[in-house]
Formats: structure tokens, C-alpha cells, sequence
């Protein structure tokens, strides 16, 4: 089936392009909504925009440059109609609403593989307290729904190791005293309800703790349990103050064991995002009562090539406009989105109360950023080939350069030298954070005299496009597919020369320079406008020192290679009979040295250019036999 290029389809609607242009061009300079439709009348795009003709016209100029999310949307347009607002406040509520009412196929739709999951407490006399998954009992007491199973099962471990509940298979009470207590009882994590010692309403009063715990979080069970352990010991009561003290305890001991110890903060979210390609993954952490009480994960965008921008903005948006979620009082994330501020104003008269959108750069809110983060990349690495950290190095490496996406395609260079004669270049690639040592190349630096390694990196620079340009229809080739990030081992004065190449090609790709100290180790970053430094960002650290370090031992290593190749030929030319121009032609046939020492005398007779006569002399000299000028040989 043929494939049909972007300039042959807009050629082909190159029609309805230029209405839709013109109607574009037609619209008010003020704020409102503009709703995309296709054939069929349905909405497949609602956008808000602070002036209307500026914004709309942009879909249909340049058409061929968007991105594929874009592209895709544009070529299905058929119509537009739009909705003039008094404020762009009054436009991001409308189109909230809209987006919510119609659920168009190019915004950002919200999914994940879970089901709703629920913290059961049931049957009505003798409880238990279980997780839960769509399908609870009729009946029973519900806590949730939650939507990932990530709170459910935390809690429901903790509050039944806290208050010792019975987590076996045995019915109460018709099993009362048929068996001994399991272990659970004599190590201390279950009250032995089978031994029938517990009366029912001591059992539901535990019960009623335990869902207190549950509903209000370990700080306020700790305060009402100090409360009823002191008015037991006052009363003389000391087996209740005992068990009082113990679900006290047990209590402190998982906080301590808790990862996540932020105990100052009460009720906040933590959104972060991870890129790999064309997917985005969106966490969610859920603070509540000073503990983590959920998680939620997003995946948006597949198969689209979409920003993290957008992703932010549209899931910050829905996710909290939807009614269905509480808005908390904070909502840190990892990195500030357009509107901001004017999504921050809808959550507030949302809630009736203040709420706050920031990006925190230190502290305890950063370290829950950070690690809602890494649940992301966590995510996204599921199912490849790679880890978790090299999709976070090549996220964190994105945006301490400004990259729009992460660079999954990373290619380095390094001159190489030893002497003036021995100039060469190595070329190494990084695919998805690793080497991709297939793609790896070589080159030998021909059009400088000397050791200029700025000149020697433009040449090499250019011969890779050149080559780009002759091979970009042959998908197998490691030179038809351009990086999406370039790196060289050197610093701004490396960029400066490089640059103008790219400009002059129309290549826009992201152009940086790797910079050592004095003990040749990854510094810093180098772009035309100075240094960025990089040593307080570890994973994109780890991942440029890695790259500059292969890149260094690639080159050095086809330098060296090459000298011993030249340094061999001029002690060829000692043999009688071989000359530079015959030594070359030698190599040439047998490619090392060694396939050479290892030539028959037959073999090395049957080399181009080669006599009986010289054959000889080549053969006693290869095996250490030193031959003078002039020798007669048998």
C-alpha cells in the first residue's frame, strides 16, 4: 500500500485549507472557544484561545510543520465554530465544560487499566476488614471507591497488623474454639477473635477504631487512643490500656517504617510526568492526613506526538474539573504549564475555598514530586526494554536543555589525535539511554591540515549530513535517521563552528557541547550562549558522563589503531621493492596486520601489485628476518 507524504495530502485538501484559513481569518482579536469538527458534524477538538484569529488561523498555516497531533487533527477538520467570551478566565471554564460534555477524540483523554477498588468491611457482626474490587458484598460498609489498588492494599495490611484483626479463612463464630490459634496470634498480629475469649462488642469497638484510622489518618487515631489509654489506666482498667498502648505503638512503628515522612504536610497532590517517545505517563500521589493514601496513574497521549506542556495542562484541568476528585488545598508539580494561574482560579471557585498550583524546588514537596516522577518513568519502563532510570535521565536530561521531548536519540563526536597525521573522529550513538553500538562510526579527517579540531569537527559534521541527505530514504541505514539530540566532546568554541553547519542545512537539532575539568571529567553542558551546569542534575549526569566517556575511548581507540596501521606502513617501505604507494595497497588487500603476518608466501605473491621478487623479501621481513637493500634472494 503506498504511503502518502504530508505534501501530497495537503495538496489534496489544499481546498477546504484555504476556507478554513480564510474563515479563520475572519474571526474577532478577542477570548473565547473554538470547537473543531469533522465530516460528520462531530466535535473532535475544543481549544480556548485569548484571541480567536490568532490562534485558530495557526492550525492552518504551515500545515506540513506540525506536530503529528496536530497534523491529524488539521487534515480531519471540516469546520469550526466558536464561542466569543468576556474574559480568557470565562474561556478556560467554557471550554472545561465542553471538553467534559463532549469528550472530542484529539484533547487528551484520561486512561488507565483499573478498576474501582473498594476497602470492605463485612459481615455486619464479626467484620473483617478486606480490599475489595468492583464487585463488593451486598451489604457491606464501604470505604472508597479508590481507583487504583495501591491505597487499598496499603491500608488494609496496616490497619489490620495495628489493630491485630483476623485476616484468616475460619467463620465466626462457628468456629469458635474448634482449633488453636494460629501463629498470627502468638506472634502478636491477631487478637485470637477463634478462641471465643473476645466478646462481640469489644470486637466491633476495635472495628469502629479501626475505620476511624482509616477515614482520619494516623494522627488523629493516635491522639483519641492516648485519650482512652490514659481513662483506662485512670479507671484501673490496665488490660484495655495495654491493648491501647500496643495499637499506639504499632501505629508509630509504620510511620517510622513508612518511605514517604512528610509530617508536616496534610492534605496535598503530587503530579509529575514522564516521556518515553510518543507516550506520557501522569502520576498522582494523594497526601492525606500527613500519609501517602494513593496513587493514580495516566496514560496519555499514545501513538500522538504530544508535549509534556500539554499533557500537565489538560490532565491538571480535567482531572480536578470533572467533579468526581477532591480538590486538595496544594497541588505541587513538577514543572509550571501555561494558564496556570487561570486553572488555579476555576479549582478555587470550584472549591469555594484557596487553592494553590505551584512547583516546589526544595524540600519535602519537592521529594514527593520527585518520587511521583519516578513512579511515572516506573510506569513507562514497564513494558521496555529499559529501565526506569534511563527513562528518567533522558526526562530530567530533556529539561535542564529545554528539549520539547525527551532524546531518545542521542548521538556524541570526539576528535581524536595523535600527531598531525593521525586525525580521526568517532561517532557513537545512544538509543534510549543505552549504547546502540551498531550505528557506531569512524572518520578519518581529510580535508584538514594539522591538529584543528574545530575545523575537523565541522568536517565531520558536515559529511554525517551529507550522508544524512543521500541515505534519509533507506530506513536501515544508521545515517538516514537524523538525533534528536547532538553532543560534542568540547565546549562553546565546538558549538560556535557546528551551529551555522545545522542553520545552513535547516536542521533544527538540538546542538550541545560536553565540557571537562582539569582531571577530564563530565563538568557541564555547553551551548553557544555559555555553560549550563549539570553536576546537581545526577541521572542526566550519570547518562552525559557515560556518553562522553564512550565517545573518548571510541575515538582514542580508532586513533590509535590507525597510528600503529601508519607507523607499520612507513616500516614497510623498508622492504626492497615496496614503496608508500604499494605498502597502502598491501593493507588495503589484507586489512590488519596481523592477516598479513599470517600470509603464505603463494598469498602474499598474489597481492596486487606484488613480484616474486618482493613477495620474498616481504615474507623474511614479516617473520623478523631484517632485509637489506640490494639482497640477493634465492
Amino acid at each position: 500500500m503506498a504511503v502518502i507524504s504530508r505534501a501530497e495530502e495537503i495538496a489534496a485538501r489544499s481546498e477546504k485549507l484555504r476556507f478554513l484559513a480564510e474563515k479563520a481569518r475572519q474571526l474577532p482579536l478577542e477570548p473565547g472557544v473554538y470547537r473543531m469538527r469533522d465530516k460528520t458534524g462531530n466535535i473532535i477538538y475544543v481549544g480556548k484561545a485569548k484571541a480567536l484569529r490568532n490562534r485558530v488561523s495557526s492550525y492552518f498555516r504551515s500545515v506540513e510543520k506540525h506536530t503529528e497531533k496536530v497534523y491529524n487533527m488539521v487534515m480531519n477538520v471540516w469546520d469550526f465554530d466558536t464561542i466569543i467570551c468576556d474574559s480568557e478566565f470565562e474561556a478556560l471554564i467554557l471550554e472545561c465544560s465542553l471538553i467534559k460534555q463532549n469528550d472530542p477524540k484529539y484533547n487528551i483523554l484520561l486512561k488507565d487499566d483499573k478498576g474501582y477498588h473498594y476497602i470492605q468491611i463485612w459481615p455486619k457482626d464479626w467484620s473483617r476488614i478486606t480490599a475489595q474490587k468492583n464487585k463488593p458484598q451486598e451489604g457491606a460498609k464501604l470505604i472508597g471507591p479508590y481507583i487504583s489498588s495501591f491505597a487499598v492494599t496499603e491500608t488494609v495490611d496496616e490497619v489490620n497488623k495495628v489493630f491485630c484483626l483476623p485476616t484468616c479463612s475460619r467463620r465466626f463464630p462457628q468456629d469458635f474454639g474448634k482449633d488453636r490459634p494460629c501463629l498470627n496470634y502468638h506472634i502478636h498480629q491477631c487478637m485470637g477473635v477463634c478462641s471465643g475469649k473476645i466478646p462481640l462488642e469489644e470486637y466491633q469497638e476495635v472495628i469502629a477504631q479501626a475505620v476511624d484510622f482509616i477515614n482520619g489518618g494516623s494522627a488523629e487515631t493516635l491522639k483519641r487512643l492516648k485519650v482512652e489509654m490514659e481513662a483506662a489506666a485512670e479507671n484501673l482498667d490496665f488490660e484495655k490500656a495495654a491493648r491501647c498502648r500496643d495499637r499506639i505503638n504499632a501505629i508509630q512503628k509504620i510511620n517510622e517504617h513508612q518511605k514517604v515522612v512528610f509530617t508536616h504536610v496534610e492534605d496535598m497532590d503530587a503530579a509529575a510526568f514522564a516521556q518515553d517517545g510518543e507516550s506520557i505517563c501522569g502520576v498522582i500521589l494523594k497526601i492525606r492526613g500527613q500519609r501517602l493514601r494513593d496513587k493514580q496513574e495516566f496514560l496519555l497521549g499514545k501513538n500522538e506526538s504530544l508535549t509534556l506542556a500539554d499533557a500537565r495542562r489538560e490532565l491538571v484541568m480535567r482531572y480536578y474539573a470533572s467533579g468526581q476528585e477532591e480538590i486538595p488545598k496544594l497541588i505541587a508539580l513538577d514543572e509550571d504549564f501555561e494558564d496556570s494561574d487561570l486553572v488555579q482560579r476555576m479549582l478555587q471557585e470550584k472549591a469555594e475555598r484557596k487553592v494553590e498550583i505551584f512547583v516546589p524546588v526544595r524540600g519535602d514537596n519537592r521529594k514527593l514530586v520527585e518520587m511521583a516522577k519516578n513512579n511515572a518513568s516506573q510506569r513507562l519502563a514497564a513494558n521496555k526494554p529499559y529501565s526506569n532510570r534511563d527513562v528518567a535521565a533522558l526526562d530530567e536530561l530533556a529539561r535542564l536543555l529545554g528539549l520539547k521531548q525527551p532524546p531518545n536519540y542521542i548521538e556524541a563526536y570526539d576528535i581524536s589525535n595523535i600527531g598531525s597525521e593521525t586525525v580521526v573522529a568517532g561517532m557513537v550513538v545512544f538509543e534510549d539511554g543505552k549504547p546502540l553500538k551498531n550505528a557506531y562510526k569512524r572518520f578519518s579527517i581529510k580535508t584538514v591540515a594539522g591538529t584543528d579540531d574545530y575545523a575537523s569537527m565541522c568536517e565531520v559534521i558536515s559529511r554525517r549530513i551529507n550522508r544524512y541527505f543521500e541515505e534519509k530514504d533507506s530506513p536501515e541505514s544508521a545515517f538516514g535517521r537524523l538525533p534528536d539530540l547532538i553532543l560534542l566532546d568540547g565546549g562553546k568554541g565546538h558549538v560556535s563552528s557546528v551551529e551555522p553547519i545545522l542553520r545552513a542545512n535547516h536542521l533544527d537539532i538540538p546542538l550541545f557541547g560536553m565540557v571537562k575539568d582539569n582531571r577530564h571529567k563530565t563538568r557541564a553542558i555547553a551551548s553557544d550562549g555559555g555553560e549550563i551546569a549539570i553536576s546537581t542534575f545526577r541521572s542526566a549526569f550519570i547518562l552525559v558522563s557515560r556518553i562522553q566517556e564512550e565517545v573518548h575511548r571510541y575515538s582514542i581507540a580508532y586513533s590509535r589503531s590507525k597510528h600503529q596501521k601508519t607507523g607499520f606502513v612507513m616500516e614497510l617501505t623498508t622492504v626492497p621493492g615496496i614503496g608508500q604507494a604499494r605498502a597502502k595497497k598491501l593493507f588495503q588487500h589484507f586489512k590488519t596486520v596481523k592477516a598479513m603476518k599470517s600470509a603464505s608466501l603463494e598469498e602474499l605473491e598474489a597481492a596486487p601489485g606484488m613480484t616474486k621478487k618482493t613477495a620474498e623479501a616481504l615474507y623474511l621481513f614479516l617473520r623478523g628476518e631484517l632485509v637489506q637493500e640490494g639482497t640477493v634472494l634465492d
